[in-house]
């Protein structure tokens, strides 16, 4: 049963990770330490091994075999990852320095400056410190700032930061580059899952779909393989872009019963599959868990970019890829209450989307 109501207020006083990073000098508080099973590992197998690299260029080339391939990887790399790189995407490099940039500036102010954006678990609009709302849970080395940029009305500048003062021009000015990029990555996927052109784009809602920023700031950590920067979880969204720190690695992506650390490619983004794009492709394309990793030397700044169906439309897998062999594997749910359903929770792997799973 889900539950419809959202809660007021954060189960504990909340502390800014940032804080400690400055005070525990040589260890972390109990509040942070992970099991032994969900610390950091790294495989000096995987060393070499990085997600996809595409190059989206080809997707407008005259030769239709460099834009067949170009889809094909696209396909591959969806169906075998789950995630991928994309260069030649069409953003400007120089605002995607400035946003990373602004928003380090904005992590960097004083405490004071930024506690006037806290945020509580109703909305998580603002600047956080924790993900889901259960008392005594173990928590991530983490901040945030989360904010709604679709649809309009749920847009309030009075939850964006004022200062620096270049942010909301900034991020207006980003969100609008990345709504388009999504948009041509929705057309790509809904082709090669044998779709119309723009059947995930309408599913979603059309023009009136959903979007938000989550920037994630990752302070150096004493003990960084005791815990973790964003525990494991899949996105409960449709597609996100990421922007990674390409100075630290610290994104993990899970590759069968392994964990691949991501290395970014500069001026690239991270583009990954969502829980609402599995429900719709009915598991064709998965969304895959990912975590990321702290370290004790330098601090991580990323942005993720979420681009999310309207929040009242029913989700459900997509009618011409349910077939007796293939039966929908989803019941029908809308974001708003799947991100209902979550948001108690916190992140927990993949077993949020497996468990709406229809009985068989």
């Amino acid at each position: 049963m889900i539950n419809n109501s959202s809660p007021q207020d954060w189960p504990e006083p909340i502390i800014r990770v940032q804080t400690l990073s400055q005070t525990c000098k040589d260890s972390i508080p109990q509040r942070y330490i992970k099991p032994l099973n969900d610390r950091p590992s790294t495989n000096s197998l995987f060393e070499s091994t990085n997600i996809p690299i595409i190059d989206l260029g080809g997707l407008y080339s005259d030769d239709p075999n460099e834009k067949a391939s170009t889809l094909k990887k696209i396909s591959e790399a969806c169906n075998e990852w789950g995630f991928f790189q994309v260069v030649n995407h069409g953003v400007s490099h120089d605002l995607m320095d400035l946003a990373k940039e602004t928003w380090r500036q904005f992590f960097h102010l004083p405490m004071e400056v930024k506690q006037e954006y806290s945020n509580s678990p109703k909305t998580y609009e603002g600047y956080g410190s924790r993900l889901g709302v259960k008392k005594g849970a173990i928590l991530d080395w983490s901040d945030y700032y989360y904010l709604h940029y679709l649809p309009l009305r749920l847009k309030d500048y009075n939850k964006w930061p004022s200062l620096p003062p270049s942010c909301r021009e900034v991020f207006d000015e980003y969100g609008k580059e990345l709504v388009k990029l999504c948009g041509r990555l929705m057309k790509v996927l809904s082709t090669n899952l044998g779709l119309e052109e723009d059947y995930l784009q309408s599913a979603f809602g059309g023009e009136d779909i959903g979007a938000c920023i989550r920037v994630n700031y990752y302070p150096k950590c004493p003990q960084p393989e005791l815990t973790l920067g964003l525990s494991s979880h899949s996105d409960p969204g449709g597609m996100t872009i990421l922007l990674p720190d390409d100075e630290v690695n610290g994104l993990q992506v899970r590759k069968n019963d392994n964990w691949i650390t991501v290395k970014p490619v500069r001026n690239a983004f991270i583009v990954n599959i969502g829980d609402q794009i599995q429900v719709l492709s009915n598991a064709i394309y998965r969304s895959v868990e990912h975590r990321v990793i702290v370290n004790s030397h330098k601090e991580r700044v990323s942005l993720a970019f979420f681009y999310n169906p309207k929040s009242d439309i029913p989700i459900e897998p997509a009618k011409e890829l349910v077939k007796p062999e293939t039966p929908a594997l989803y019941p029908a749910m809308t974001f708003d209450e799947y991100r209902l359903f979550i948001r108690t929770r916190g992140p927990c792997g993949k077993s949020q989307v497996e468990s709406l799973k229809s009985p068989r």
